[in-house]
């Protein structure tokens, strides 16, 4: 069998989603509990390896299953199991030829700004708190030339290992809830660090320190050492991920949860 999940996870104490050999991930975490449920040994396929710190509301996983379980085993079983911090919404039997991450077509990502001069207690490790008072309709503005396939090599980590600096942007905006600003981004796919580097540089624009043109002025540089610092990873949700229509995945609330989500962002 081939088992899909929905995952959630706060990644605030995690190395990031892929397993490590010194230091604890949701990977891991995750796989010793399946496993345990399984009785047999569990390696998952995720839709996107987020880094140390980000989170997820709609990550997606998929792994062989060499002997009958009910669906309620991963999500009922699995919960009571799994540390507070990574749950499962949701579990489903997919043709064998469904993968989490291949299988995808796109993916969405949420950046939670507190614009505030304070840093929440309650938030900690959950937005990225930000002092300065942001103008998010010249983010808005400046965040369109980010639309389209386009070579985001400006906006790629040293360390990103693809083969091709070329992604298709497909919607972004950025919108004020109350003291939040929120960058919604998807994509067919992200490079390393690609949304923390495009927040970074909407910072600098909804800040005034840059025009609404140094977007676009950034992406045509084609260069990282010219772009601006990488945003922190606190406020970084992996909120959706859309695949075709024929596997009839879940189509889950796109969180973060503690945000107002019935808005058309």
């Amino acid at each position: 069998m081939n088992i899909a999940l929905g995952v959630e996870y706060c990644g605030a104490f995690y190395s990031g989603w892929q397993r490590q050999k010194h230091s604890s991930s949701v990977q891991q975490t995750l796989e010793e509990v399946l496993s345990q449920i399984a009785n047999h040994e569990v390696s998952v396929y995720c839709a996107g390896r987020t880094d140390s710190g980000v989170h997820a509301t709609g990550q997606i996983v998929n792994f062989a299953l060499s002997n009958e379980r009910p669906l309620k085993a991963w999500e009922q079983g699995a919960n009571a199991l799994l540390p507070d911090d990574i749950k499962i919404r949701w579990a489903k039997a997919l043709p064998s030829e469904f993968h989490a991450r291949h299988s995808a077509y796109s993916r969405r990502y949420r950046y939670v700004i507190q614009n505030t001069h304070y840093r929440s207690a309650i938030l900690n490790g959950k937005v990225t708190c930000f002092r300065p008072q942001l103008n998010e309709k010249a983010m808005h503005q400046g965040a369109q030339s980010l639309l389209g396939e386009q070579d985001f090599k400006s906006f790629q980590a040293s360390s990103c290992q693809s083969l091709t600096s070329f992604r298709c942007v497909n919607n972004i905006s950025v919108v004020r809830l109350g003291e939040f600003v929120i960058i919604d981004i998807t994509a067919n796919a992200f490079l390393h660090h690609m949304v923390r580097n495009i927040a970074g540089c909407l910072l600098e624009v909804g800040e005034g320190k840059q025009t609404v043109e140094y977007v676009s002025q950034v992406l045509a540089m084609k260069d990282r050492t010219q772009a601006p610092a990488t945003a922190k990873p606190d406020g970084l949700y992996l909120v959706k991920v859309g695949y075709p229509a024929k596997y009839e995945v879940p189509d889950c609330t796109i969180g973060p949860l503690t945000f107002p989500d019935d808005i058309n962002l």
